[in-house]
């Protein structure tokens, strides 16, 4: 098998979202684009959080630490409904699913923005990630089948696009409003944004065929597979650095680098360029070989991490830092997800949302243990430090999923009847 036939596997995704006619470039590209807008809207509304995190904790006179449960109760969210919504509506219409699950966040965003208090803010967060797996899976699915088999790796790049650009300018313009008029007016922009989110699906996404469409029990089988099984723990786990270091960066870069807090706004553009860096050469990259950017982008993200632990009081070097971080993370999670609906194609749809599942477990899971450290008094280098731990845990397990897959295609290929 070739590098580019590896991606083209996942050329068997057909029934999960296959379209009633072969739709032409411009359809396929309008389409994507309002796919891209909602995972706009879904980057937002993740990332948003860490920027504002010292408004949400004065608003509600509350801790840093407490305020950052926000964080992990919107990732434990994703965790639960990614898998959850995926496997109970693998018969359902694609794009009306899009649709339905536009709604939700929509809702949760406006329960976020009127929240009266701090509990019922984490339950708001909470509904908020709900549909967040379960959109951008099924929205990766849904552009893989409307391009041709070589292109599907940068179709669904194209889609995480809209993530990676909330980045730059989403969650800066989020930050920005909480600063000026409050924390509450960045989560109503969201949920605008959700709302622009369901008329551009509505508008522009195709209807999927009814054809062949995989059970529950099919979706949930695959879950059972070696290779999906290691493709998650690595996400899970090796992410999680990531996130430790991004949910404090902005007490971090005022009190450790000594930055203002005028300038986190800019710096946590940076990170927005570096994810929008790295999902455009994520795809090329991804499609020329799963395997090996999978691998340099867990040992990117640790050596990041590492740089930044040791040298984040120097600021040119802490914004570099938070750059690259981006960048690595960008294409360790486009060539998991590809990783993922290579492994599954007979029911992509579980596996697809369980990716971002992976990575925002990472999220609970990098909040949670940075804000122990945090709390321990080991101030605010030492979520780096962690971070750096946990990567090398996920580049273990991803050597692992990399050798047996060589391995179990080395067999294939010797088997006889080849």
């Amino acid at each position: 098998m070739t590098r580019s036939s590896e991606v083209a596997t996942t050329g068997s995704i057909h029934g999960a979202a296959r379209q009633p006619s072969s739709p032409t470039p411009a359809t396929a590209r309008l389409a994507i684009f309002a796919l891209a807008i909602g995972a706009f809207g879904i980057g937002t509304a993740e990332f948003a959080t860490m920027g504002l995190l010292p408004y949400i904790a004065e608003g509600f006179d509350a801790t840093i630490t407490e305020a950052s449960h926000a964080v992990s109760l919107y990732a434990i969210g994703v965790v639960i409904g990614a898998p959850l919504i995926a496997a109970l509506t693998a018969r359902m219409e694609r794009r009306r699913l899009l649709l339905a699950l536009t709604a939700l966040f929509i809702i949760g965003s406006i329960g976020s923005t009127l929240a009266p208090s701090l509990p019922w803010m984490l339950v708001s967060r909470f509904v908020t990630g709900l549909p967040h797996g379960a959109f951008l899976g099924i929205g990766a699915v849904v552009a893989s089948t409307l391009v041709s088999p070589h292109r599907r790796a940068t179709a669904m790049a194209r889609v995480m696009l809209g993530l990676t650009v909330a980045n730059i300018v989403g969650v800066p313009a989020a930050a920005a409003l909480g600063a000026q008029f409050g924390w509450r007016t960045a989560y109503g922009l969201v949920a605008l944004i959700g709302m622009l989110t369901l008329l551009a699906v509505f508008a522009l996404v195709p209807r999927s065929a009814p054809g062949l469409t995989p059970s529950i029990r099919g979706e949930l089988r695959t879950l059972k597979r070696p290779q999906v099984i290691l493709t998650l723990v690595a996400g899970s786990i090796g992410f999680g650095g990531m996130f430790a270091v991004y949910t404090f960066i902005s007490p971090t870069m005022t009190d450790l680098t000594g930055l203002s807090e005028s300038a986190v706004p800019w710096v946590l553009v940076c990170f927005g360029v570096g994810m929008t860096l790295g999902s455009l050469i994520a795809g090329p990259l991804v499609d020329r070989s799963v395997e090996k950017s999978a691998v340099g982008g867990v040992l990117s993200l640790g050596l990041v991490l590492l740089a930044f632990a040791t040298l984040a009081h120097v600021p040119a070097v802490a914004i570099a830092c938070v750059l690259l971080l981006g960048v690595a993370g960008s294409l360790f999670t486009t060539a998991l997800q590809v990783r993922l609906l290579r492994e599954s194609g007979d029911a992509p749809s579980v596996s697809a949302a369980m990716n971002h599942a992976a990575f925002n477990f990472a999220n609970a899971l990098g909040a949670f243990l940075g804000a122990v450290v945090v709390d321990a008094g080991l101030g605010y280098r030492s979520p780096a430090l962690l971070g750096t731990g946990l990567t090398v845990v996920g580049l273990a397990v991803m050597i692992v999923a990399v050798a047996t897959h060589r391995r179990a295609r080395s067999g294939a290929a010797l088997a006889p009847g080849r």
